[in-house]
């Protein structure tokens, strides 16, 4: 019988489930304007999953625990975007000034007061921000995560969460792609290795016990 890809990395150890904390936050990763006007480099076709994250954006807020939100930004020129920049060509779009209207966050998801925005310059939210430190003054212990793109930013993100010290867990439906391939395959090694993927629905359901035993606004 020949092994199938499931089972060699049940052998291997590979897959285990992560305990969820109960101090949690939402991290959505440049879910911006780029990835979803037909034209724009970047453009990656994931209207639906810009739906599902507004589906989790709002139960986030439902439960009342902290929301950080980010977007990408250069200086004209791409000096402060490295390698990466140079690496990726349609980053010029987030170059200052170049393309306002790519840069606007997706309908729906925009920041509100009192959520926070930070702004980066390569994959990972965690590279050269404030991040880590941000949810270490929260005392925040898991962080729910959304947005895009899955083989890119998100992964990267997921992966730095883990090496922080914070328990990262993916929300399938709330992160895109622009194909599946790369979507599914960094998804498959994101639960191997590095993170929990879970459903929209199993995340709501989390979000709403917070919310019952801990109301929005108490400890």
């Amino acid at each position: 019988m020949v092994e199938t890809l499931a089972d060699n990395y049940a052998r291997g150890g590979f897959g285990q489930g992560l305990p969820w904390g109960r101090r949690p936050a939402l991290l959505v990763i440049d879910f911006v304007q780029a990835y979803l006007v037909p034209g724009s480099p970047l453009y990656a076709g994931v209207e639906q999953t810009r739906n599902d994250c507004e589906v989790l954006l709002r139960a986030a807020r439902a439960a009342g625990i902290p929301i950080v939100h980010t977007s990408v930004s250069y200086q004209p020129g791409g000096r402060d975007g490295g390698v990466f920049f140079r690496k990726v060509p349609a980053l010029s779009c987030f170059e200052s000034g170049r393309h306002p209207e790519l840069a606007q966050f997706a309908s729906g998801l925009e920041p509100l007061a009192g959520e926070t925005h930070i702004i980066k310059q390569y994959a990972s939210a965690f590279f050269g921000t404030t991040l880590a430190s941000t949810l270490t003054a929260l005392g925040v212990d898991t962080v729910l995560i959304a947005g895009v793109s899955t083989s890119g930013c998100v992964r990267a993100s997921a992966v730095d969460c883990c090496q922080h010290g914070f328990v990262p867990v993916v929300v399938r439906e709330a992160v895109g792609d622009r194909a599946p391939g790369p979507h599914e395959a960094n998804l498959f090694d994101l639960q191997a290795k590095y993170a929990d993927v879970t459903t929209l629905a199993h995340a709501r359901q989390y979000l709403a016990e917070l919310s019952h035993h801990h109301p929005a606004g108490t400890p």
